[in-house]
């Protein structure tokens, strides 16, 4: 039988065997970007959920830690640049396919976008206290412009890059984290522990914000074609990122929670909480140092945010769901360079076009942010739908992956329901506008991408064919002695139609 190595040899031009464990790692990390949540964006979960913010975070670690187990059925089997829409496909079939890789699409996209607003607004404010005042427009292009040629000129530069700015940061804000609770005695936080004020809908609410903060943990899937061993190192990297991104922010939100209390000063209101606890415990220098940290972690999050969603419009391409050149590989430098241009050129239009229309970075980071979490939260209940279904037309389905399918369906209804809100609901309120219509804004890009497939289907039925021969393709490089059956494509109409 053939070695792994050699069974993950590309297929796509992209580079094999390429990434180690430690940088297909980082680059769900980098698209997690956990150093945001306590530098800067910590305030408006606990905000919302008060003394259960922590709790918050638990009960999201938990959610994706089963959505991660329904995403391992796939990761553990099979690996391309698709990401999780080649695995809905073999799941679900080409129609939950293409729904999936539309919303990935929005996601990474939107997630970059977002975090590039992030990275102009936190860099005009630092280079602001040093008296430089450079436009919104050119931190933006900045910010893109180095994402890009990261992206295009080799994926390895990329993952180093990311695993470097992401482990500095992470290791600063854990040593003031400490700082800050021994300065307080490492004492314990009755509040907090007790949840002191908080309801149900403090929690709920608490945890639509915390979904956020996790989302793109499963992006290292997009590295199928790069990774070393990508059937031990992505699942490992898919689980590794949710658990310890989690186990991060469950801490840091406990201390700095406790950090604030006795101040007088609410950290909901408090753009830049470390700088001001590192103040409190005399080492401010350290804030700086953190400051400057999260500009950095801003910028590998657009890095990270290009690289799945390049792989995953490549790979639609090569389906013959996009044109033929988002599908070719760079022939030097093995890289998906056409959909990284595109990508990468996307993501610095929309922010800036927002900008001229003098929308606020902080504001346009929002309104992204929030547009992105619908994409994140359709695909992580899609695959964990297609995970048993998978499963049982492979004969592999066992009770306990029917539990592990529900329990994830059942934890994604939370976030779902606290974005989308229910009239007269006291615990799931309808959100503010502009919050509001987003819902619908992403219905209505499903229905128009969507609608643009079937379309195509009814002109040309190869597309779907296509899109088989691409997943056969797969199978084929990673097939087991015990062979798992791909759905053809005349199988669709058994489970979707």
């Amino acid at each position: 039988m053939m070695s792994e190595v050699q069974l993950s040899q590309s297929v796509h031009g992209l580079r094999p065997n390429y990434l180690s464990s430690g940088e297909v790692l980082a680059q769900s990390f980098a698209v997690i970007a956990p150093i945001t949540i306590p530098a800067s964006n910590l305030g408006l979960i606990v905000a919302l959920a008060g003394n259960g913010a922590w709790l918050s975070f638990v009960i999201g670690l938990v959610g994706l830690v089963f959505v991660s187990l329904n995403i391992n059925q796939f990761a553990s089997r099979s690996a391309s640049p698709g990401s999780l829409y080649t695995y809905i496909v073999k799941g679900l079939g080409p129609t939950a396919g293409v729904v999936c890789g539309w919303s990935l699409v929005l996601a990474y996209l939107f997630t970059g976008m977002s975090v590039l607003c992030g990275f102009a607004n936190f860099g005009g404010v630092l280079l602001g206290h040093w008296g430089i005042h450079p436009s919104s427009l050119t931190l933006l292009a900045i910010g893109a412009g180095i994402a890009w040629y990261a992206a295009y000129r080799d994926v390895q530069l990329s993952a180093v890059a990311m695993l470097w700015l992401e482990g500095i940061s992470l290791a600063l804000i854990t040593v003031l984290a400490m700082i800050i609770w021994a300065h307080h005695g490492f004492a314990l936080d009755v509040p907090q522990l007790t949840l002191q004020g908080v309801t149900p809908g403090n929690v709920a609410m608490g945890l639509v914000l915390v979904m956020f903060g996790f989302s793109g943990f499963e992006s290292a899937t997009s590295l199928g074609d790069e990774a070393r061993k990508p059937l031990k190192t992505i699942p490992r990297a898919v689980m590794g990122s949710v658990v310890l991104a989690g186990l991060f922010f469950i801490f840091t939100t406990y201390v700095e929670v406790l950090g604030f209390s006795g101040t007088g000063i609410s950290i909901a209101n408090t753009e830049e909480p470390l700088g001001f606890l590192s103040q409190q415990a005399g080492v401010g220098f350290l804030g700086e140092l953190i400051a400057v940290g999260a500009l950095f972690s801003f910028f590998a999050c657009v890095l990270g945010s290009i690289n799945p969603a390049a792989r995953v419009f490549f790979t639609m391409a090569r389906h013959g769901l996009f044109p033929a050149s988002l599908g070719t590989a760079h022939a030097d430098n093995r890289t998906p360079h056409i959909a990284v241009t595109l990508c990468s050129l996307l993501m610095f239009l929309v922010p800036a076009s927002l900008s001229l229309f003098h929308i606020k970075l902080f504001d346009c980071m929002g309104y992204l942010g929030a547009m992105c979490s619908y994409g994140f939260l359709t695909v992580y209940t899609l695959i964990s739908i297609a995970a048993p279904v998978y499963l049982y037309r492979c004969h592999q389905l066992r009770v306990r992956d029917v539990l592990i399918a529900v329990v994830a369906v059942g934890f994604m209804l939370i976030p779902i329901l606290g974005s989308v809100g229910l009239p007269g609901s006291t615990l799931f309120p309808i959100p503010a506008a502009p919050y509001d219509a987003f819902p619908y804004l992403f219905l209505l890009y499903l229905t128009v991408t969507c609608g643009w497939f079937v379309m195509q289907r009814l002109r040309s039925p190869a597309i779907v064919r296509s899109m088989q021969r691409g997943m056969e393709e797969i199978h084929v490089r990673f097939a087991a002695p015990d062979p798992v059956t791909i759905p053809s494509a005349s199988d669709e109409s058994s489970f979707l139609q």
